[in-house]
């Protein structure tokens, strides 16, 4: 005779035998080990470093699930780490960027690490939006991309990854830099420092990451990686406009010709003293520094006096042709053949372009200026040296248009000084840039002698301006119905 057991209905010796098995196998670890994913391997150690753009991809997605498991407190560890190394540690960190690049000025190699880590806005920027009423409650998060890719420039290497990567870890992401390999080893330095504080402290290696050996090869498969979902660009035209191809959302942060209006109604000697502060800030290197200054007719000569006054060195017509011949060159070939800064020239400081124009220069010497047309080529070309031309102009509505047109469309940074309302009205209006300051340096732009917070990628062919952690986010809505209500009638 057969025994049939009857399986719907269990005995309970059988449910405890059952219980016991799979007790048991729990223990022994038999139980899922047929199908359960082989771990993936720790990069817990390499500091950030990497060859090569799949093992950066690996380790930055390993090292963001870590972070999201940590959370607002995980990230705002980590990034205080990052601040705290730029800020103890900024003259050894600025002199060996100085010393890399060979452009530039030390004093503000040092100054620039420091500030980023004071003013480089954080954790506290993420705030939620709560929408409460009859049907339930909604909350709009600002949740992170993912892993991003970002590419930095030579003229502030360490800087422009520290700001990134304070912001982007700050909104839960972590990202791997292609820096321009004029200041690969700095870039490489300060990384593997941020890291190995950031992994003794909360366990998490490789937040922010470094290809070791950047080429536009390796820039280009950053691009391309499935595993970064943001790109993140600083830098010259010809990087932006490979950004700006990529089939992925990109935040781009392009090049600059700012343009300064001088009118009538203006503190020459405040204007003075601003365009040679921001025109000689790191020689030149900022996108958003003075660039070239329109100065209405009847104040020229007095403001062209003011500038010598303060410090800076005017150069004689024959002088600026010197330099203009010297400074300024052709690159590129056929079709793309375009006028460029001269690359030996370019950051280097004002001494050394005085002597290239053969004026007597002195030790100290933070600006060269001259006056010039407008066809000039340093009116036109982003020159990136302490160097700025002087174009007379009948009155100050030429002043806003010649401003308009050697500012290219770029929308980046224009400066005027005036007391007239008006009159920075219509060149607000009329060049639509995404910085725009009124009676002070460039740099007021950023926070610096003026209010507001600071970082050295700013977006303007997308639109996205001064970056700061919520550039680096996505909106997430969470509904719940009618649960939760606090208004209206309860339900007995």
């Amino acid at each position: 005779m057969t025994t049939v057991t009857d399986l719907s209905q269990p005995s309970e010796s059988s449910i405890r035998d059952i219980v016991r098995q799979v007790i048991s196998e729990l223990r022994s670890g038999a139980i899922g080990a047929e199908t359960a994913a082989p771990k993936r391997p720790s990069n817990a150690g390499k500091h950030g470093v990497f060859e090569n753009v799949n093992e950066a991809v690996a380790a930055s997605q390993e090292a963001f699930e870590q972070l999201e498991r940590l959370g607002l407190e995980g990230r705002r560890k980590a990034i205080g780490h990052i601040r705290r190394i730029s800020i103890e540690q900024c003259e050894e960190l600025g002199r060996k960027e100085f010393e890399e690049t060979q452009i530039g000025r030390l004093e503000h190699k040092i100054e620039k690490l420091k500030i980023l880590g004071e003013r480089t806005p954080g954790v506290e920027f993420l705030s939620s939006e709560v929408f409460s009423g009859d049907h339930g409650l909604a909350v709009i998060e600002h949740a992170p991309f993912g892993v991003i890719g970002a590419v930095t420039p030579i003229t502030h290497s360490l800087p422009t990854i520290t700001g990134n990567a304070v912001s982007m870890i700050a909104s839960g992401n972590t990202v791997i830099v292609n820096p321009h390999p004029g200041g690969k080893r700095i870039a490489a330095e300060g990384v593997r420092l941020f890291n190995q504080a950031i992994h003794r402290d909360i366990g998490i290696d490789n937040l922010v990451s470094v290809i070791a050996e950047p080429t536009l090869e390796t820039a280009a498969d950053l691009f391309a990686h499935r595993g970064v979902k943001l790109i993140c660009v600083t830098g010259g035209p010809a990087v932006a406009r490979a950004a700006l191809q990529s089939s992925k959302r990109a935040i781009v942060a392009g090049p600059g010709n700012p343009p300064v209006v001088v009118d009538e109604s203006a503190d020459l000697d405040r204007a003075a003293r601003s365009i040679i502060y921001g025109a000689s800030y790191d020689n030149n290197l900022l996108c958003i520094s003075e660039k070239q200054v329109f100065v209405v007719a009847s104040v020229f000569d007095q403001l062209m006096a003011a500038m010598e006054r303060f410090g800076a060195l005017r150069l004689t017509a024959a002088q600026v042709d010197a330099l203009t011949k010297r400074a300024i060159v052709e690159v590129g070939e056929a079709n793309h053949r375009h006028l460029a800064p001269c690359k030996e020239l370019l950051g280097k400081d004002a001494s050394l372009l005085a002597h290239a124009a053969g004026a007597t220069h002195r030790d100290g010497l933070e600006l060269v200026y001259g006056e010039t047309d407008v066809s000039n080529p340093f009116v036109a070309v982003e020159q990136m040296m302490p160097f700025v031309p002087f174009v007379r102009c009948r009155n100050v509505d030429e002043a806003i248009d010649r401003a308009h047109e050697s500012e290219h469309g770029f929308r980046h940074t224009a400066i005027i000084h005036s007391n007239n309302v008006r009159n920075m009205t219509r060149m607000g209006r009329l060049l639509d840039t995404t910085l725009f300051i009124k009676n002070g340096p460039c740099v007021a732009g950023l926070g610096l002698g003026g209010e507001g917070y600071l970082s050295f990628s700013i977006a303007t062919p997308t639109g996205e301006g001064v970056t700061t952690p919520l550039t680096f986010t996505r909106q997430r809505r969470c509904t719940l119905v009618e649960d939760l209500r606090i208004l209206g009638t309860a339900t007995v």
